[in-house]
């Protein structure tokens, strides 16, 4: 596919950035909440509240391929998708991922946070945190000139060294307009290789790492997808924007600034070479 099929323009990047900005207060929201005694259905319904009539915008999954809910949330051996309930209330102990997606002036954002909910076991804690480690180091990959397999390569080895495994019937994508868009952006691969990344490229990253093995099944709900052994599961994702110099994370929390702020210094050093 030609570079047009893949790459936004300046203006479009921005109007992104935006949904991007109102999507992190999203999170924002949900960091302040107590979670444990809460129903996954309460905090969807909490969460359209504050994008509809906080933020004045709307909530993109909402009706996407027919899912009902604002929010998936993916509780402990969920992998993704999961579907809020009445019935799954969250308690001390508990991970949980919310992936949220943002519509504002025609354009999405789409980012993903696993949460500890109270005391965690120290494994569990791992997981998150080497999950975490993992996006990050895959946003570390995207600049003009490398390939998306960088980004695979460098998130699949990450996991792996801390002795996890990397989901893979489910990737990242280009979005824009569309939730989903081209390219496909796989959590695993090797270096150089994958389509060639370019400056206005628009794309989420949002790796899956099981405790067990990587294989995974849905359940009858047709959404919901679970680890096949039982084991847990977190993810993280951010919709990142390719500049110039390197990349720019649309979804960025006010926490991450000083990440962020590294990549950017890193990617001005490149180009002064």
């Amino acid at each position: 596919m030609s570079r047009q099929d893949f790459c936004k323009a300046p203006w479009e990047v921005d109007l992104m950035a935006e949904a991007g900005r109102l999507l992190a207060s999203v999170f924002g929201l949900i960091d302040r909440t107590p979670l444990a005694g809460k129903s996954t259905l309460e905090i969807d319904t909490m969460v359209e509240r504050f994008i509809v009539d906080e933020l004045g915008a709307r909530p993109a999954s909402k009706g996407q391929y027919g899912f009902p809910y604002v929010l998936n949330s993916s509780i402990n051996s969920v992998v993704c998708h999961g579907m809020p309930k009445d019935s799954d209330v969250l308690k001390d102990g508990d991970i949980v991922n919310f992936d949220i997606t943002l519509e504002k002036g025609g354009y999405i954002a789409d980012s993903s946070k696993t949460y500890l909910v109270g005391d965690v076991h120290p494994a569990a804690r791992k997981l998150v945190e080497t999950t975490y480690a993992a996006l990050w180091k895959g946003i570390a990959q995207v600049r003009p000139g490398a390939r998306l397999g960088d980004i695979g390569h460098v998130i699949e080895r990450h996991a792996h060294r801390a002795g996890y495994s990397v989901v893979r019937e489910f990737c990242g994508h280009g979005i824009g307009q569309q939730m989903h868009e081209e390219p496909q952006v796989l959590h695993f691969g090797r270096p150089g290789t994958g389509v060639l990344i370019e400056e206005g490229m628009t794309f989420t990253i949002e790796p899956m790492l099981n405790q067990g093995r990587r294989g995974v099944r849905q359940e009858k709900d047709g959404w919901t997808v679970r680890t096949l052994d039982g084991g847990l599961s977190a993810q993280f994702e951010h919709t990142v924007a390719v500049t110039a110099s390197g990349v720019r994370v649309l979804t960025l929390r006010p926490e991450e600034r000083a990440m962020a702020a590294k990549l950017e210094q890193a990617g001005a050093s490149r180009l002064k070479k």
